[in-house]
């Protein structure tokens, strides 16, 4: 740069340089962030969990059926009272796939301790350490599930569950439910399409209104029935 005299204005070249610097700074840090909310950690490898849709499958019958719920939801407690009888038996009779879609948009109701990615971490850890015993594991959460506006249940407690529901805790997966491995995975997972909250419900690709009546909401859609 030079000015009128013909003279060079170091100044205003310094000055020029600091702030290209600085704005090349702030877009650097912008990137590392917007990478960091987007990153989602370790991603489980079981064949049982699907890692692009974070889909924990249970069954292999013709018919799908897939819930997207939150650990601390009441309504999908409510659900898993009154349908999740009827699912299990569609599991075990082999008429329907399901896909069990752990979400975690009630964090902000567990007094700072983000009981629902907690939770949702130790379905994906059981469900990748022991798949034969994760469904007893998934039923048993729901009959212990805290109220809202609570902190939740403790890691410890998790732990517990999982033992009695069955499953083989060994000294890997306790570590693995206490370090929170799949938080950022369980965080990373969203509704799909059309859905507004928890529980939602898809049968055969289509998002289904949920009226806690497994006849109208489940069974009248399955293509065997």
């Amino acid at each position: 740069m030079a000015t009128a005299t013909g003279k060079t204005n170091w100044f205003a070249i310094w000055i020029s340089v600091a702030v290209v610097a600085v704005l090349v700074g702030v877009v650097a840090v912008v990137a590392v962030l917007n990478s960091q909310a987007s990153d989602p950690g370790p991603v489980p490898q079981a064949s049982g969990i699907n890692r692009e849709t974070g889909a924990i499958t249970f069954g292999d019958g013709p018919d799908t059926v897939a819930t997207y719920v939150d650990f601390m939801c009441p309504y999908c407690g409510q659900f898993e009272e009154t349908e999740g009888k009827t699912i299990s038996g569609l599991v075990d009779d082999g008429s329907i796939t399901l896909e069990v879609h752990p979400v975690t948009i009630l964090d902000r109701l567990s007094q700072g301790t983000e009981y629902s990615s907690r939770a949702a971490s130790a379905m994906y850890a059981v469900a990748e350490a022991d798949p034969d015993n994760a469904y007893a594991f998934f039923r048993a959460l729901w009959d212990k599930r805290p109220q809202e506006q609570t902190p939740g249940l403790t890691d410890d407690e998790l732990i517990q569950i999982a033992k009695d529901a069955g499953v083989n805790v060994t000294a890997d997966l306790e570590k693995s439910i206490k370090d929170h491995e799949y938080k950022s995975f369980a965080q990373s997972q969203e509704l799909p399409e059309g859905a507004t909250g928890t529980p939602t419900l898809v049968v055969n690709d289509e998002v289904v209104p949920v009226t806690y009546d497994p006849q109208a909401d489940i069974l009248s859609r399955l293509s065997a029935r």
